[in-house]
């Protein structure tokens, strides 16, 4: 099958994004407030013996994750991995104080400013306020002003778009500073293992296999048509993207109408129990979504496409609530009770959740079954 398209692909190297991850924010937050945990592992989280063992690991400092530990394990296991670890429960409302100094930084470089969480977030300083050329300067002067004036650390990426820059930030932590420019953006993803592409999870990655998909080398050599077959419009994206081309703009923060998550089946679904394990896996991929961004909502929406492109959507309005995956589950399930569509095959389920408001900060809740160059 070729590789070649008709209409040669075009890369956009004009922007200059910056990509700020802090260095394990909140467990920093706490060594720099409590200087007696420093050296120690630290992990965010109540104590399971406070808890009976349920809860999960909010995120840990570098002491920790050398035992194992990370962000979504449970409380119990990270335990168990050290038990001479300290166990902080954390505190989401000072978090959200200091991320809003951390933002005053960032405003007196630009206003365009997309956060992706308390502790991340992407600058576009294509033009900036202090007119300064170099995006590399801007994130050290950055870097510097965070570390003086809150005594915290970050990463920073930068490149030419957001996917390149957010890679960037991840490639050298804590305390990184790492560039990607145009000409070394493909050398760069060909090395890169396929499970470090933004949007290739966990369900996805044994099908890459199967495919002899495992750095981005092997996704290069794939095909669009190849790509888009096997992996729907996620195959389309990620076609761009080993190319280095990714036109998603900062977008400045706005408030989040809904979150969702929807897949695209290239053989229709026929039976209940594939729906099912369908509908189970979208509701996990958007309790996940909804922990990133502390939201939670009121409305649940299901959206189920036929074989013959045909699209239906209902939704349910509750009095509580819901951000989690069992109650998702239960109301996508019902609006499903309420069609009558599997003799027509299913192309595509969606699970999206409207009627936002931010959540307080509260520890995560187990399931219930488990209860120098210028750029």
């Amino acid at each position: 099958m070729s590789n070649q398209l008709r209409f040669p692909l075009k890369v956009d190297t004009s922007r200059k994004i910056i990509h700020i991850d802090m260095d394990a924010f909140y467990a920093s937050v706490e060594e720099r407030d409590n200087p007696e945990l420093v050296g120690h592992p630290l992990v965010i989280a109540k104590h399971p013996r406070d808890t009976g063992g349920k809860g999960v690991v909010t995120t840990a400092n570098y002491e920790a994750r050398k035992y194992g530990i990370h962000s979504a394990m449970s409380a119990q296991k990270a335990y168990e991995l050290c038990p001479k670890a300290n166990f902080v429960q954390g505190n989401r409302s000072h978090y959200a104080e200091i991320s809003k100094e951390i933002h005053k930084i960032f405003h007196e470089y630009t206003d365009m400013i997309e956060p992706l969480s308390l502790d991340e977030a992407y600058l576009d300083v294509t033009e900036n306020k202090k007119n300064i050329k170099s995006a590399i300067k801007i994130a050290r002067m950055i870097q510097l002003e965070i570390w003086q004036k809150l005594h915290l650390t970050c990463s920073a990426g930068v490149s030419y778009n957001k996917f390149l820059a957010k890679l960037a930030s991840d490639f050298e932590k804590p305390k990184g500073m790492t560039l990607i420019m145009p000409e070394q953006a493909v050398d760069f993803l060909k090395k890169l293992p396929i499970e470090d592409f933004h949007g290739v999870g966990k369900k996805t990655v044994p099908k890459m296999h199967e495919l002899g998909i495992f750095v981005g080398a092997d996704l290069y050599e794939k095909s669009e048509m190849e790509l888009i077959q096997n992996f729907g419009k996620m195959g389309y994206s990620l076609y761009r993207k080993v190319r280095g081309i990714h036109d998603s703009p900062v977008e400045p923060h706005r408030d989040r109408k809904s979150v969702g998550r929807e897949s695209t089946y290239g053989k229709p679904l026929v039976t209940e129990e594939a729906v099912i394990m369908q509908l189970r896996e979208l509701a996990a991929d958007v309790e996940k979504a909804l922990s990133r961004v502390q939201l939670h909502g009121k409305t649940v929406v299901l959206k189920v496409r036929d074989r013959d492109y045909e699209t239906f959507t209902r939704r349910v309005t509750l009095p509580d609530y819901v951000d989690d995956q069992e109650t998702l589950f239960f109301h996508a399930k019902q609006i499903w009770d309420s069609f009558d569509l599997l003799e027509r095959g299913i192309r595509l389920l969606g699970i999206t959740v409207t009627n936002l408001d931010s959540k307080s900060y509260e520890l995560i809740k187990l399931p219930l079954w488990e209860k120098e160059k210028e750029l």
